[in-house]
């Protein structure tokens, strides 16, 4: 019995214990592991290289366009943030109470702003990352009288939305050819009614701050994020 049992170890003394297959096992499964893991903190790093190069980007438009601006936000009632809003908050200036046509002031505004606001976003630097160019109307939330909420809340809607159509309108009208087009595919109109308010609306000087049309900037960052991802699958 004992002589059987020493042929048959001798005859498998190259095969794997039952301890080596699962070292074997494991060895692969770290190296899988640490794979995985060089790969996901690969795809960390670029997110993060694409955010920083597009925050960089940001800091600097907004620098130009505070340069651009800086002495005419007072004159015009406007003011410029770090999200690359530009915000104009006189809404005596804008419009006439529950009309969309735009003010002579307003009008006059535009014009001035308008082109040269297209000129910093053409600029070379920054061309090519110009994704949407947001006309947004807001509202306060009242309506006419005897409206109650939901009333109001639509009838400023409609109110909101053929403002910024009115806006965006006027200023593509005074662009010249080429510059018409490059506009015009990047440009929204958009309608907010008081949904995104930046004051109360209990008191009266609330619901004026609220009363405001903005021209934001959206960069192509989150469209440079997606792609790199999407390659990063192959």
């Amino acid at each position: 019995m004992s002589k059987k049992f020493i042929e048959i170890e001798d005859n498998n003394q190259f095969g794997l214990s039952t301890g080596d297959l699962m070292a074997a096992l494991l060895l692969i499964f770290v190296l899988l592991l640490i794979g995985t893991m060089l790969k996901l903190q690969e795809e960390f790093d670029s997110k993060s290289d694409v955010a920083e190069r597009y925050k960089e980007l940001q800091i600097e438009l907004y620098n130009d366009l505070y340069k651009e601006f800086e002495s005419d936000l007072s004159l015009w009632q406007a003011e410029i943030d770090s999200t690359l809003t530009i915000r104009f908050k006189e809404p005596d200036v804008l419009f006439d109470a529950g009309d969309s046509k735009l003010k002579s002031t307003f009008s006059d505004i535009l014009s001035d702003f308008f082109p040269r606001y297209i000129n910093v976003l053409r600029e070379d630097k920054y061309i090519d990352h110009i994704e949407e160019i947001r006309i947004e109307g807001h509202t306060s939330i009242e309506g006419r009288n005897g409206m109650d909420a939901d009333e109001s809340y639509f009838y400023n809607m409609k109110l909101s939305q053929d403002r910024t159509r009115s806006v965006l309108r006027f200023c593509l009208n005074m662009l010249q050819p080429g510059v018409f087009e490059w506009t015009r595919d990047r440009a929204t109109a958009n309608g907010l009614s008081s949904v995104k308010p930046i004051s109360e609306n209990e008191s009266e000087p609330g619901r004026k701050q609220n009363r405001r049309v903005e021209f934001r900037i959206k960069t192509d960052a989150e469209k440079q994020i997606r792609e790199m991802l999407r390659y990063a699958e192959y």
